[in-house]
Formats: C-alpha cells, structure tokens, sequence
C-alpha cells in the first residue's frame, strides 16, 4: 500500500513537471490567435466575412481633376477615328453599353468554328442556337438534301487565320457587324459508298468567308446570331 502511494505522488510530479515545460514551449491562448486555415475561404479577408452578402460595391467615384474614362477608346484603338467603320461601332457603343469590339471578333471566331462543324455534323440543335431563322431554315435545307442522298460530309477544322470587322451599322435597335474570315478546313464530301464526291480529305483549304452577325440591344440576351452569308472567290 504504502508503495502505491508513493509511486501515486511520483507520477502526479512528472505530471506537473511535463504541463509546465509544456507550456513554456507552446505558450498559452491570448484570445487572438488566428483561426484555423480554411481552404474555401482563404481568399477572403476577415473585413470581408463581416460584410452582409446582399451589399454590392458602388462604382468609385471620379475624384476633382481626375481624367473621364473614354467610352469610345477601346472602338478608336480597334477602327481609325472618323471613319465609316468607326462610326458604325460607335452607334453600336452607344445602343449597347457593354459592347467591345476586340471581346466581339473572339466571340464570333468561336462561333464561327461552331456553325462550321456543326453545319458538318448535320447538328441541328447546334444551328438553331448560332442562326436567325431565315440562315438556319436555309442551313437544314441543305444537310436534309444531303441526308436524303446519303451524303456525308467529312470535315477538320484547322483554324482561322484572319478575322476582320469590315462594316457595322445599327438598323433600328439591331446591330449588325460584318465580317472577312479567312480559315482553314480539311472537307471532303463522300457519296453512299463513300467514294468523294467532292474536296478533298487530305488537303488544307482555303476558306474565304463574308458572315454578318446580328443582335436586338433592347434584348437581355447577349448573344449575337449569323443573319447573312457571303463566300468569297
């Protein structure tokens, strides 16, 4: 018995004797010790978490001699001032706040990459989606013509090489842009057999085309439709 006191009293010494180099070394909880990391919102500040979520950021008001922002720039850095195609961007900048004619041509390059291969595939929903209804009505025309021959069309899209706005104009609340696309397809049209009938499955083409694109500014809807087709000699 009196061993098992004196081994009680022993350990409850190191016991005290650990906490407190314990806590010499980690030190005590002051009561502002950062949180732990939280990977989800790591990026926000401690301002920020205290922040009601529905506020919403004012535009910074313009300070005394501070120089007025140039809505027309990004248009006079695009098209040459004074000219008809800067005028025709112009009126679109003014119908259509949002509007960039260097975001415009990237947008229309990927949508004409889009209506190319889709218009190969026979992919109609695709169509229907990039198309106003007179182009689309003509583009399923032409896919069921050659549906009914059993016709297909074997088609690689290399790229575009050249993408250039060369008219634009507002007709009514409608912008409408035109553009000369240069790109560069593999295409081969094959028969039921599969014999070609038409260009050439081994051989990089050249591809000359004129597309006018159109959008409603009065529309919520951003996107822009192909309204007319031009191919070049």
């Amino acid at each position: 018995m009196g061993f098992f006191d004196f081994g009680t009293i022993f350990f409850l010494v190191a016991a005290v004797v650990i906490f407190f180099q314990l806590r010499n070394v980690l030190g005590r909880r002051t009561g502002s010790e950062r949180p732990p990391f939280d990977p989800y919102t790591a990026g926000r500040t401690r301002d920020d978490a205290q922040k009601p979520e529905n506020v919403v950021s004012l535009p910074r008001k313009r300070a005394p001699g501070e120089p007025a922002i140039d809505a027309y720039a990004a248009i006079d850095a695009f098209a040459k001032p004074d000219t008809d195609l800067n005028k025709g961007l112009r009126a679109i900048k003014d119908n259509d706040p949002a509007f960039d004619p260097k975001t415009f041509v990237d947008g229309a390059k990927m949508a004409y990459e889009m209506i190319v291969m889709a218009y190969a595939d026979g992919d109609r929903k695709t169509l229907k989606n990039l198309l106003s209804r007179e182009v689309y009505d003509g583009f399923v025309a032409a896919i069921g013509d050659r549906e009914a021959k059993s016709e297909k069309i074997q088609s690689s899209f290399v790229g575009i090489d050249k993408a250039d706005i060369v008219s634009a104009e507002m007709k009514g609340s409608e912008a409408h842009i035109t553009l000369r696309i240069v790109s560069e397809l593999i295409s081969a049209t094959r028969d039921k057999a599969g014999a070609v009938i038409d260009g050439d499955p081994e051989t990089v083409a050249e591809v000359k085309d004129v597309w006018t694109f159109a959008r409603d500014t009065r529309s919520r809807d951003p996107n822009w439709k192909l309204v007319a087709t031009e191919e070049e000699d």
